[in-house]
């Protein structure tokens, strides 16, 4: 019951901070900042930060971190570019079409999913720390993106391919509908599956969980899969919607992701952390994002802004660890 009262308190109270926020953003901008245009615009860009922060916070959770979600995404997408540029031609038909942008996905999500398969046997079976493990994995991938495009972008896919991240579907973002899908079975996953337990149980206490019988290491193999898997959608979705793919792109969602994370309550240390909370948490920043846009605050003061976020983030998820010892399940 203690468990329950403290995740319901730390949503409501994230609740609280979203309308506190979004009130505060209208009441700046009351013309434009809730108009049917800038409401669509936060329902693209929504996307593709929501799944690279629920690809960090499910590292997170068992105490680690995966540093490598926006190379990875940028390395799978570019090779997904490619491939599709190559079978694309003129004059081809529908279902050749259809054919050619599903290996392309097909592509981007397994290399996706293979590179977060390297980052749990770094992990999980050498037991190398989560940061120093992912963050040579970043810096590997960095250089073999710059390596293969030579500093330039991949671009001009056809339209089926960028129906996935602009197309609508019934008024709604085709993009958001699948945020929304993969934010839902990501949280089934964590709730009603022995594996989702067992994640929060290595975030807690890995000793223990090794002790209870549990498979540490094929644990965490799995779960920086699941999140190279997560940033491989988001991967996959920023490229159709850009229409090209660069080595630089997407830079600045890997501290949005911590924070948002952070701010959605996951614990800094591991064991605490729910998706709604995360999905909450990345409405808070983009009502942020959206409003300072609006009132024209320039790029460096946004990351200024977002960087001490991240700090008083870190803060209260330290305080918070010291008096809540036990973990807090979605």
């Amino acid at each position: 019951m203690r468990l329950l009262a403290g995740r319901y308190r730390t949503l409501l109270t994230l609740g609280a901070i979203l309308v506190v926020v979004a009130v505060l953003m209208w009441v700046l901008s009351p013309d434009r900042f809730l108009s049917g245009p800038n409401l669509q615009s936060m329902a693209y860009q929504i996307p593709i930060l929501g799944l690279f922060s629920l690809a960090m916070a499910v590292a997170m959770i068992t105490g680690g971190i995966n540093l490598s979600i926006i190379s990875s995404a940028i390395v799978s997408g570019v090779a997904g570019a490619l491939l599709l540029k190559s079978l694309v031609h003129a004059g081809m038909g529908a279902f050749q079409m259809t054919a050619a942008v599903t290996a392309a996905i097909l592509v981007i999500l397994g290399i996706s999913v293979i590179i977060g398969a390297l980052n749990g046997l770094i992990i999980g079976y050498a037991k190398v720390p989560a940061v120093l493990g992912s963050l040579a994995t970043m810096t590997m991938l960095q250089g073999l993106a710059i390596g293969i495009t030579k500093g330039g972008a991949v671009s001009g896919f056809p339209e089926a391919f960028q129906f996935i991240g602009l197309g609508v579907v019934g008024g709604v973002p085709l993009a958001f509908v699948l945020f929304l899908l993969f934010a839902v079975l990501l949280s089934l996953l964590l709730n009603r599956t022995p594996w989702g337990f067992s994640i929060y149980m290595i975030g807690s206490n890995e000793r223990a969980t090794l002790y209870s019988g549990i498979n540490n290491r094929a644990i965490l193999l799995r779960t920086y899969v699941l999140s190279g898997l997560l940033s491989g959608v988001a991967a996959t979705i920023m490229t159709s919607q850009f229409d090209s793919i660069k080595a630089s792109y997407g830079s600045a969602y890997l501290l949005q992701s911590i924070l948002v994370a952070l701010l959605g309550g996951v614990s800094a240390s591991g064991g605490q952390g729910t998706v709604s909370g995360v999905v909450i948490g990345i409405l808070i920043l983009q009502c942020f994002s959206s409003g300072f846009n609006i009132l024209g605050f320039s790029t460096f003061l946004t990351t200024a802004i977002w960087g001490l976020m991240l700090i008083l983030a870190m803060v209260v998820s330290f305080v918070r660890e010291r008096s809540v010892q036990t973990p807090s399940i979605v």
